[in-house]
């Protein structure tokens, strides 16, 4: 098999294992230990409360972001056009799956192009950063951003998928240099994200002061990447191997309460199994700026554009629920001291 017919399958796979089969991670978010306290008397009109943000100098309706998710095949190229319409209505964020097989396969890049769809979004590329070990440099980085005409380049970090994929890269040695380097001289700000298993505070300071913009934590309690490699895997050692691993990494909420104590002035993305628009809430709360949410919108998506729609919709809704029952006017008000746990 080529590697084009090789990474074209693996997209497809992952499409349908994360849409038909449970991958869900052996452990909870574990924003379920943390509660808004309940205002029975909030002193505000629902019609002022206001969830808008800025991010990367780009106003947002509210602070979701469709978090990355697919491209290089035909079913992604609708699903990224689908999600990009959407973005575009709500005026939300959106990141793209991985352009690797964009930039070895240019005939594959449209299926990631969004930009004439969604002229005005906050858009972010996506590379994974192991790929700056393995022959990549500033210039792949550069090209991915332009084809896009993106606002922010991804680089995400998966080592335990990696290394539970037959002929994965796993040679992650001395990757944080060549990860400043492109901090360096990359035009865009640099986000470094996790797949599923979480950033620790350390490992976000090693990042922040390699020049990275942001943080994407993504941490464990949503899709759990090991159970989508043991699901496609065709090696009886490696799958064994990958089914121990459906309840490993960092949840959500303690790499967001971890890394915005040790850096409070990190600018942070929490995702990693993210439900509902009171779990956006409770991560603004605990110090992200934007939340990222895949699983729900891509089953979303897949059952159609409107069910898309309808799913935003709701999210929006239940966070401005949120913020008017906390007492709430704006994102900055909800995080002054209104969660307990």
């Amino acid at each position: 098999m080529s590697k084009q017919s090789e990474i074209h399958t693996r997209k497809n796979d992952h499409l349908a294992i994360n849409t038909r089969q449970d991958v869900r991670s052996g452990i909870l978010n574990g924003l379920e230990n943390y509660h808004f306290t309940h205002n029975a008397l909030p002193e505000i009109d629902l019609a002022e409360v206001d969830c808008r943000i800025t991010f990367f100098q780009k106003e947002l309706s509210f602070p979701l972001l469709i978090s990355s998710m697919t491209g290089g095949t035909t079913a992604a190229r609708q699903i990224n056009r689908s999600l990009a319409e959407a973005a575009q209505h709500f005026n939300i964020a959106m990141g793209v799956g991985s352009q690797r097989i964009g930039l070895e396969h240019p005939q594959q890049m449209d299926t990631f192009k969004v930009r004439k769809i969604a002229p005005d979004i906050l858009l972010f590329a996506n590379l994974g950063a192991i790929q700056l070990n393995y022959g990549y440099s500033i210039e792949h980085c550069k090209a991915a951003v332009d084809a896009l005409e993106a606002d922010a380049l991804i680089l995400h970090l998966n080592p335990l998928q990696e290394a539970l994929m037959e002929n994965g890269n796993t040679n992650f040695k001395d990757l944080l240099k060549r990860i400043g380097q492109v901090c360096r001289e990359l035009p865009v700000p640099v986000v470094a994200k996790e797949v599923g298993w979480g950033i620790n505070s350390g490992t976000a300071r090693r990042l922040i002061e390699a020049g990275v913009s942001a943080i994407d934590v993504a941490g464990a309690g949503g899709t759990s990447w090991s159970e989508v490699e043991k699901q496609r895997g065709s090696n009886e050692i490696m799958n064994a191997a990958a089914g121990a691993f459906r309840s490993w990494g960092i949840p959500t909420a303690q790499c967001l309460r971890e890394i915005h104590a040790a850096l409070p002035n990190a600018v942070i993305i929490a995702s990693g199994g993210i439900t509902d628009g009171i779990e956006i809430g409770k991560c603004l709360a605990l110090g992200a700026s934007l939340v990222g949410m895949a699983g729900p919108l891509l089953r979303a998506v897949m059952q159609s554009e409107d069910a898309l729609r309808q799913t935003i919709k709701v999210l929006k809704l239940q966070l401005r629920l949120c913020m008017f029952t906390t007492g709430s006017r704006s994102i900055a008000e909800l995080r002054q001291g209104k969660l307990m746990g």
